[in-house]
């Protein structure tokens, strides 16, 4: 009973009965992670999608150079590569442990047969997908049509967001790996959170940030304003 507790709290799963919560756990692996031990490989066959249970995931695209851009950073209830799974595709990019994690792996065939005897796991998905969807489409607007403080702000803001609208953030990720998901270096990064910090816009401590011109913040978000 326990188990299925744990099974429950995972927010795509809220919604399942005993049963087929018995059932889920009948066909789900859990696999223990070492930092920097890759899960998948773009062009891979999906054999099933994942949820985070502790640590963190990066999901990722290489170009032909080498470059890495981050795509999402996934935490604790996550689901991810649920896309392609859906599809019955490939996975579309690459994920690793960016620490020592655990995730859960749901193997596709048999939990699309899931979904068809619980039709509300298949509305739990779409939720998430159109959070992630979300999500996705405002890095893109970011990374084609803002520059760089204003994509720091929106990542600040959506921090914020997550957090029910608290003025204090947490950068639970290393200054290369956030500019790698802004689509930076980390150099121009340190500056940008410097100068920011100088304007009134924020305060930096550490791994924390205190949103100190919310209304600041939007406008450079919205291009609005420069920094």
């Amino acid at each position: 009973m326990d188990y299925l507790n744990q099974l429950r709290q995972i927010p795509m799963f809220a919604g399942l009965n005993n049963p087929d919560l018995e059932a889920l756990a009948e066909i789900i692996v859990s696999q223990e992670l070492k930092r920097s031990q890759q899960i998948f490989t773009e062009g891979e066959e999906a054999r099933g999608l994942y949820i985070v249970r502790k640590g963190r995931i990066k999901v990722y695209k290489l170009s032909f150079d080498g470059k890495e851009q981050i795509l999402h950073i996934l935490g604790p209830g996550e689901p991810f590569a649920e896309v392609a799974v859906f599809a019955g595709t490939t996975y579309p990019a690459n994920a690793m442990a960016m620490e020592k994690s655990r995730i859960t792996f749901v193997p596709r065939q048999e939990f699309m047969e899931l979904i068809k005897r619980q039709p509300s796991l298949a509305l739990a998905m779409l939720g998430t997908l159109s959070l992630r969807l979300r999500q996705f489409s405002k890095m893109i607007e970011a990374l084609s049509l803002k520059e760089v403080p204003g994509r720091l702000a929106v990542h600040l803001l959506l921090l914020s967001e997550q957090a029910d609208g608290a003025d204090i953030v947490t950068l639970a990720i290393a200054k290369t790996q956030l500019a790698s998901l802004l689509g930076t270096i980390p150099e121009t990064l340190s500056r940008i959170l410097k100068k920011m910090a100088t304007n009134g816009y924020i305060e930096s401590k550490g791994g924390e940030i205190r949103l100190l011109n919310r209304p600041g913040l939007e406008a450079l978000a919205e291009g609005i304003e420069r920094l």
